[in-house]
């Protein structure tokens, strides 16, 4: 028995004794209680009480690659559903020889997710998005420069289309919740290939959806997720992703013909760095500056002391005041 046979036992929320659950799983009350531990380790907030038995807090939709597709009007090269990997972006680069241009990796859970500049990814099983998609270009890597600003654009548009408001976008790869500045999700572009082209992207985005209270403590910054931003609970994840990979997918389409300049209007709508005080660090040292938009690349444009500057390297720090 799988972890993912538990959890679809627990997904509608109601209560299940030990013994009910060991008869549905065929198991013992001690190998359900692992398995129960196992996913709590992974940051699944079981709930167990005497008398009443194990349940989730909501109930939780399992993805479902069938469903996924129904909502996505462009067809990806592939679309694969994994209940755990490494990470996504990793499993898209062992195999992107072998993958379709605009393929899909998903998985339920990450065991070893990753951020900007190697940071960790929490993914706990069953509530949130960890979604890596590759996509081949004939160019090289100068000309995907505002890439991740462009799936930041897609990512939000797909947001606002389910009715979400008030979700900006934190140059080069944050989405974050306007009022508060806590990241609701985050993005990962990473280039393979010849730097004249043709060349490759694995586009990862981890989307927080539910966020259980200990995994907040343990992610050392503000975060967000979609259930406190709406006074409904979520929409069904398997819609949701769904209509996430179609803007994405349509996004890429555009970025390959017409580039980040394409994006460039919308980005400046929802950009949380224009007129905000900015401290940015890099190998060289500090400085602060004033947030003066984008440029048609994608580079971060700054006022240093009046005089503008152009700030394009991924090995930057970004803080608002």
């Amino acid at each position: 028995m799988q972890p993912r046979d538990l959890l679809a036992a627990l997904a509608a929320g109601a209560p299940l004794s030990g013994a009910e659950l060991a008869r549905q799983l065929g198991l013992t009350r001690a190998a359900v209680w692992k398995q129960v531990e196992q996913l709590r380790e992974q940051g699944l907030p079981i709930k167990a009480r005497r008398g009443a038995g194990y349940r989730l807090p909501w109930p939780v939709q399992l993805l479902d690659a069938r469903l996924i597709r129904k909502h996505c009007a462009i067809e990806p090269g592939a679309l694969e559903v994994h209940w755990s990997l490494d990470s996504t972006s990793s499993e898209c680069q062992r195999r992107a020889s072998g993958l379709a241009d605009g393929s899909v990796i998903l998985a339920e859970t990450q065991h070893a997710g990753r951020g900007r500049r190697g940071r960790h990814w929490l993914s706990p099983p069953g509530l949130n998005m960890y979604l890596s998609c590759l996509k081949r270009f004939d160019r090289g890597f100068a000309a995907l420069s505002g890439l991740s600003l462009a799936v930041g654009v897609a990512l939000v548009r797909a947001l606002e289309a389910h009715g979400y408001a008030g979700i900006g976008l934190k140059w080069p790869n944050d989405v974050l919740v306007r009022d508060s500045g806590a990241k609701l999700a985050g993005i990962l572009v990473e280039l393979s290939g010849e730097y004249q082209g043709p060349s490759a992207a694995v586009i990862g985005i981890g989307l927080n959806l539910r966020l259980p209270e200990v995994l907040r403590a343990q992610a050392g910054q503000a975060v967000a997720d979609l259930a406190e931003l709406g006074s409904e609970p979520p929409p069904d994840r398997n819609l949701l992703i769904g209509s996430v990979i179609d803007h994405l997918l349509k996004a890429l389409k555009t970025f390959d013909a017409h580039g980040f300049e394409a994006f460039l209007d919308d980005y400046a709508a929802r950009d949380l760095l224009r007129s905000r005080v900015l401290r940015l660090s890099d190998a060289r040292g500090q400085f602060e500056a004033i947030g003066d938009g984008v440029d048609a690349r994608g580079a971060l444009r700054v006022l240093r002391a009046g005089e503008p500057v152009l700030v394009d390297s991924a090995d930057v720090t970004v803080r608002a005041s």
